[in-house]
């Protein structure tokens, strides 16, 4: 299968260059605002977040009269992350030196870990590491207070949540509120990819927010020129489909299904055993390191294999202590995992995550890519392929499938805009009475559009600056926004109905005008990005749909008839046979949106413009999906004025 994505980088070196103090340009950036009591760093994969959590830190200790640092991280193999670190020899005036009594992230049960927590506090110690289950343990035997002049950092900052049942937000709201304790909080993305919010609005305004994109950290590469991002349709079992894009020459990490997704076969050590058998016969393991030795079917060389399935903790331990010290890219050949090698993993020398089906959230996908794109001398491209069910027509199951598919591309065509320079956008006024723009930064584009909305607070500032990836994904993986692909619903009922309703739900904080705002954002955004941009002499124009405009003519009322997530549908019309695509809209269009009044409005002109020049009514008997949704239009109207005048 094609590729959805395929990105390009100038490899600049820039985002690993350093400076005097020895900080990479995202460090500098999260070190610009390291007097902020509460700091939330969203930035991708192999960044340097953590070493960046230890120039704040020292610092706050040094100069900001912080007296304690304490580290959370998600799992007990991310907290090497902040092992002793020697910052001076590059310029820095401090080293990151924790003691090891005070390492958390080591194999024990947690009474004794929430007793050494406790004992840190009473201490003169001021680094502590430990993961987020003991922060939570710890936290039931304290008292806010004593956190109080104290730096608590979280990593993995999407594990937080406001939901009742999540103790490690209960104890962030709580820290905020009853300690004058310092906060860092660092992620790859915002997107948790359920209905929870990780903070509520109230205590997310109070964090200072830097981003660093994904595009600001490829481009400035030395050796990763491009990214693919593709998909492959399986039907059966995905273990006899895997071998069909499992390239052995590649290092590959492959993420099999949770056992609750309909793609698991629900045993997953028998899963493991059959991706093995596809590529080859065990020929040993080797009982240090837990590496399995396999005699490749297809060339007969040995290929290395690591199996992070294994639930037999001393075996699974054998196996990461070896993958934390591959210095060579002859180590390890392919990685075998399920919730592992998502976070806090560092394999620089894979060249391709494959993913066994949909994953719900953009922070998953974020960090599964991740894994993928450290930059190391051995790969010029990295890959990332989703394996996907093709669902079968008769299937009384399609319309899961069908659901699944169209988020797993939705996500993937996200990920494109994640992945792309950005674009800055402001309102196109009348010739001499144009408004200044203010100062360019470096690399940015702007596209002036008539009737742009400019942020007009602080608030619609932030989430437009920090938040629009994560927004996007919540409303291009939303349930009615699926049922309104292509065909089904008009676009402007997308962009003025449908979206705006999804904003409002996330924040429910914002006016109208400010919700129109982001959403005339969100819209444009999405559109530009999705279509392309070309030059013809000294002009642009830009290829939105159908449509092909001069980029000085454009308006947000030409913007507002694209709709922004048409490509989804178009990438499945072209890949799958006609009785699943017949399938997929039948599916589609049972479960399609109810009118609405909003939408009848919108749509009323465009009846009239049907009638006017068809001189027929459409009908609702007819093939074309957007007809008979004009049809039905009619119908709603004519049922309202009926229970008006009926009330009346």
């Amino acid at each position: 299968m094609p590729d959805i994505v395929h990105v390009t980088y100038e490899q600049t070196g820039k985002s690993k260059s350093t400076n005097e103090l020895g900080m990479r340009e995202m460090q500098q950036k999260a070190y610009e605002a390291r007097t902020a009591q509460y700091l939330l760093i969203k930035a991708p994969p192999a960044s340097g977040k953590s070493r960046a959590l230890m120039f704040i830190g020292l610092d706050k200790l040094v100069n900001q009269n912080i007296k304690k640092v304490i580290v959370a991280v998600p799992e007990r193999s991310i907290g090497s992350s902040f092992a002793e670190t020697d910052l001076k020899k590059f310029g820095f005036f401090a080293d990151w030196e924790p003691n090891p009594r005070y390492n958390l992230c080591t194999p024990g049960v947690e009474k004794s870990k929430v007793t050494a927590f406790l004992n840190f506090l009473e201490s003169d110690e001021k680094i502590l590491i430990c993961t987020h289950a003991t922060l939570r343990f710890a936290f039931e035997a304290i008292d806010e207070k004593q956190l109080n002049d104290c730096l608590l950092a979280i990593d993995e900052f999407h594990h937080v949540s406001v939901d009742g049942d999540n103790k490690l937000g209960i104890v962030l709201s709580s820290v905020m509120e009853k300690s004058t304790a310092h906060i860092v909080a660092m992620t790859g993305s915002f997107f948790r990819g359920d209905s929870v919010p990780i903070l509520l609005p109230e205590d997310e305004a109070k964090f200072t927010k830097v981003k660093y994109d994904y595009y600001q950290q490829l481009n400035g590469y030395d050796h990763l020129k491009s990214l693919g991002i593709g998909y492959h349709f399986y039907q059966g079992r995905y273990t006899s489909a895997i071998n069909e894009i499992l390239d052995e020459n590649k290092k590959t990490i492959v993420h099999i299904p949770s056992v609750n997704s309909g793609e698991s076969e629900k045993d997953k050590t028998e899963e493991v055993g059959r991706i093995i058998e596809t590529i080859g016969e065990i020929d040993y393991q080797d009982p240090k390191t837990g590496v399995l030795y396999v005699k490749s079917n297809k060339t007969g060389k040995i290929i290395k294999i690591a199996d992070l399935v294994n639930d037999i903790q001393k075996e699974r331990d054998k196996i990461q202590e070896y993958l934390r010290n591959v210095s060579s890219v002859d180590d390890i050949d392919i990685i075998i995992a399920l919730g592992m090698a998502k976070e806090g993993f560092d394999w620089p020398y894979c060249e391709h995550a494959l993913t066994v089906g949909y994953r719900g959230s953009l922070t998953e996908i974020i960090q599964i890519i991740g894994r993928a794109t450290r930059d190391s001398e051995n790969k010029s491209h990295a890959q990332f392929t989703n394996l996907i069910a093709q669902p079968d027509a008769e299937d009384a199951m399609v319309k899961l499938s069908v659901n699944n598919m169209l988020k797993a591309i939705t996500a993937s065509l996200l990920m494109e805009q994640v992945l792309a320079s950005n674009w800055k956008f402001r309102p196109k006024y009348p010739e001499g009475d144009e408004e200044s723009d203010g100062a360019k930064e470096e690399g940015e584009e702007y596209i002036k559009i008539r009737g742009f909305k400019l942020p007009s607070s602080q608030r619609t500032k932030d989430i437009i600056e920090s938040d629009i990836n994560d927004l996007k994904a919540k409303i291009m993986q939303d349930d009615q926004m699926l049922k309104a692909m292509p065909g089904n619903v008009d676009p402007e009922v997308i962009n003025k109905v449908l979206i705006p309703k999804i904003i409002k739900e996330t924040y429910p904080d914002l006016s109208d005008e400010e919700v129109e705002e982001v959403r005339q954002h969100i819209v444009v955004d999405s559109v530009v990005k999705n279509g392309s941009i070309e030059k013809q002499g000294d002009k642009r124009f830009i290829r939105m749909a159908d449509s092909f405009v001069n980029i000085d003519d454009i308006d947000i009322d030409l913007i507002d008839t694209v709709n922004p997530f048409q490509k989804a549908f178009e990438i499945l019309s072209k890949s799958v046979t006609a009785s699943v695509f017949k399938a997929i809209q039948e599916t589609i269009d049972a479960t399609r949106i109810q009118m609405s009044e909003e939408e009848a409005i919108i749509l009323w002109p465009k009846i009239k413009n049907w009638i006017a020049k068809t001189g027929e009514q459409p009908s609702i008997q007819s093939f074309d999906p957007q007809e008979r949704r004009l049809a039905e239009a009619i119908l709603f109207l004519k049922e309202q004025k009926r229970k008006a005048q009926t009330n009346g």
